[in-house]
């Protein structure tokens, strides 16, 4: 079943009036890797009558009108992406292109979609429901951050927008739980991983600087930042609040992980993996590519990259599902009428971080004072691809199953320090698992940028590197390796492009193509970086390229088939 888009749907179903209403930035994939897909699945499945506006038209009242007020809530969601990532380059350049749009024109989604929904919301219907936000845009946005395209610090989005409540992470647990406050005419206040906005402070919260004084002082920005990602564990996190003119932003704890069980049926929804069948006129849908046969095995990622802000949304800790999950998924998927055999992505934030995790961490709560895997690998983390290697040979076995690949990128690093099965499921990987090419994210090459962005250093790089050419020549498989490269983050100068240029040239044998400017966005400790021109790590200065010429000046230097002096 498609979560109603059209008033024809509910009308068959018979409701007179829909209980949550979601609205979206994307075009509507019935997809377990598309948000509002999952979020709406998951109230269904629990009784509630939810419809889905997405990609309202935010000039007039056609679309946001259709189904008149929800009973309960309004839920607002940017979509997969920050909607000002998705709008603009890292040089500010207007996208043309959507690939969440039908047709792939990106003339759907307004810059800062979350806000101009809800203003939409509060435009036809001044007295409504509650309005609460979600998604990306709004999770990572939550807290007082630094704004790259308009080169400010903007307030949490709850007071831009208007809305009544924020639900940060991933709120599988949450929205239903915040769903039955209101249904039982409860105040929904005490829900863990809930933002909103309060005249007084809440006890026992921790009081983080002020809008006032992080705007003006770049030192308690930082301070607020750290306070904020270290208190981001469901185990060991406080409430937090900060001070916003003359009201209060409470955050209360995150929620608690979803537990396998949990996760597992979260994951066996009976997706349709289709886009809504009112686009079949409208053009394709491009995301649909990537999405339709790929299948979710993982939440979190304890890499924690600097640049990244998975940690701040799914968390540093890695949640799998059982095995008997993904084989009963991967089933019925094999059944779906567009199936021609392949699996694209065994996908999660880093596929070869499946099947372990830190024992102490699960049961105390992520370390505040060091990293899982940077600058090493720490000896708790029990790193272990057995389960993963065993998870593929089953997955290959299944009838109708011709090819099951890992695009989802891997952590080269834990395969050098596993070494038990780490030299296996290379093997594995390159003998069975590899579509001709493989992804890599190194996203440099010299060791000083690395630290910065938090990265490993590059000597595990070129082990891994070799061994995949060793290993396909065994098979008689020619393969190649893409990597990804970051230019202009914050640290790396012309120089350091040049020497990244004559490291790959020397090293790798290629000219790279895939190199994207680095982007500042919400929440992460490089955006903090870019913006303070303060390694929060050491305190020292740090160079930041802010000119966009000279930026792509660094990008060309690695892209361009030419060697400079």
């Amino acid at each position: 079943m498609f979560i109603p888009i059209t008033k024809n749907e509910i009308e068959k179903l018979g409701w007179d009036q829909p209980d949550i209403i979601l609205v979206s930035g994307d075009a509507y994939i019935d997809s377990p890797n598309i948000g509002v897909a999952v979020i709406g699945k998951i109230l269904l499945g629990a009784g509630y009558k939810v419809v889905l506006i997405p990609q309202p038209d935010i000039e007039s009242d056609k679309d946001i009108t259709r189904f008149g007020e929800p009973k309960l809530f309004w839920g607002v969601s940017g979509g997969s992406v920050d909607s000002m990532v998705a709008n603009y380059t890292a040089v500010k350049k207007f996208r043309k292109s959507d690939d969440n749009t039908p047709g792939g024109y990106n003339n759907k989604r307004p810059d800062r979609a979350s806000i101009k929904y809800t203003n939409l919301i509060r435009t036809y219907y001044k007295n409504t429901k509650p309005i609460v936000l979600g998604g990306i845009e709004a999770s990572l946005r939550r807290i007082t951050h630094y704004d790259y395209w308009s080169n400010k610090i903007r307030k949490s989005i709850l007071f831009n927008a208007k809305a009544d409540y924020l639900i940060y992470g991933m709120a599988d647990k949450a929205i239903l739980k915040f769903a039955d406050k209101l249904k039982q005419k409860q105040d929904p206040k005490s829900v863990r991983g809930l933002c909103y906005i309060s005249k007084v402070k809440q006890k026992k919260y921790i009081d983080l600087p002020s809008f006032a004084e992080v705007q003006k002082n770049k030192e308690k920005f930082q301070k607020m930042f750290d306070l904020f990602y270290h208190n981001n564990d469901p185990i060991t996190a406080k409430g937090l609040m900060q001070l916003t003119d003359n009201r209060y932003l409470i955050q209360n704890p995150p929620e608690y992980f979803l537990t396998q069980e949990e996760l597992d049926k979260v994951y066996e929804i009976d997706f349709e993996r289709k886009p809504h069948p009112a686009y079949k006129t409208r053009g394709k849908i491009k995301a649909l590519d990537t999405i339709q046969f790929s299948m979710p095995i993982a939440r979190g990622c304890y890499g924690e990259c600097n640049f990244c802000a998975i940690a701040m949304h799914e968390g540093k800790t890695v949640r799998w599902r059982s095995e008997k999950s993904i084989v009963k998924s991967v089933t019925q998927m094999v059944k779906h009428d567009n199936w021609k055999g392949n699996i694209s992505d065994l996908c999660s934030p880093t596929a070869n971080m499946y099947g372990f995790e830190c024992i102490k961490k699960l049961n105390q709560g992520s370390c505040e004072d060091k990293r899982c895997v940077v600058p090493s690998v720490c000896k708790t983390l029990g790193v272990s691809h057995r389960r993963f290697i065993g998870l593929l040979k089953m997955l290959r076995k299944i009838d109708g199953v011709k090819r099951v690949f890992v695009s989802s990128g891997i952590r080269y690093d834990l395969i050098d320090y596993d070494k038990k099965f780490g030299d296996e499921f290379t093997k594995e990987l390159v003998g069975n698992h590899v579509s001709g090419q493989l992804k890599i994210a190194p996203e440099h090459t010299e060791n000083n940028i690395l630290k910065i962005m938090g990265k490993p250093g590059n000597k595990s790089l070129l082990k891994f590197v070799n061994k995949f050419y060793q290993h396909s020549k065994l098979v008689n498989k020619k393969q190649y390796i893409t990597y990804y490269f970051i230019a202009a983050h914050p640290g790396c100068n012309l120089n350091d492009m040049k020497s990244m240029k004559e490291y790959v040239r020397k090293n790798l044998s290629i000219n790279p193509e895939q190199v994207q400017i680095f982007t500042p966005t919400p929440s992460t400790y490089s955006s903090m970086m870019y913006y303070t021109g303060i390694n929060p790590f050491n305190g020292k200065e740090v160079f930041v390229e802010r000119d966009a010429f000279q930026k792509t000046k660094q990008k060309e230097v690695l892209v361009q088939k030419i060697r400079y002096k």
